[in-house]
């Protein structure tokens, strides 16, 4: 009888973000120093400023949106009883996220390492979450420029 170990999912993080690592931060193109500098300084507002922009959306995931209900048919929506299953998947992966970005904030300011590994799993996060919704060109897209972007900028957090 074989008795294998499932694989560990600390263990797949690690190897998925020495790989990215490898690829997006070490042999693409490197970004200029002053670029990454400004990009760092601002992390911590950008990452206020895209948690403020998602909220309206959780709070009419949470109900308090409710109230806008008899407008949706001129936002385009005909039935607010017709989302589908990707629908829901964006909301879950937009509140995790969200989530994620927010217990960063602090560590942004500070440069920490681990401020930059939640906005890691913020930015996987938001692909899977866009890949599962069917979004292929903006899951590869875009989550290649925000990965680009964070594993360029890793090496000035500790």
């Amino acid at each position: 009888m074989s008795t294998t170990k499932a694989p560990d999912s600390k263990a797949a993080f690690n190897q998925l973000e020495t790989m990215l690592d490898e690829y997006l931060g070490k042999k693409a193109p490197a970004m200029p120093e002053n670029i990454k500098e400004t990009l760092v300084s601002f992390a911590p507002y950008l990452a206020i400023i895209g948690i403020v922009i998602s909220l309206p959306a959780i709070f009419a995931i949470l109900g308090i949106g409710a109230m806008m209900g008899p407008f949706s048919a001129f936002m385009g929506v005909s039935y607010l009883g017709t989302y589908g299953v990707t629908y829901y998947i964006g909301i879950v992966g937009l509140i995790i996220s969200a989530v994620l970005e927010a217990l960063a904030i602090q560590g942004l300011f500070k440069r920490s390492m681990n401020a930059w590994r939640l906005m890691y799993y913020a930015s996987l996060v938001t692909f899977v979450a866009s890949i599962l919704q069917g979004n292929l060109s903006s899951a590869i897209i875009g989550g290649l420029i925000g990965l680009y972007i964070l594993f360029q900028v890793k090496s000035m957090y500790k």
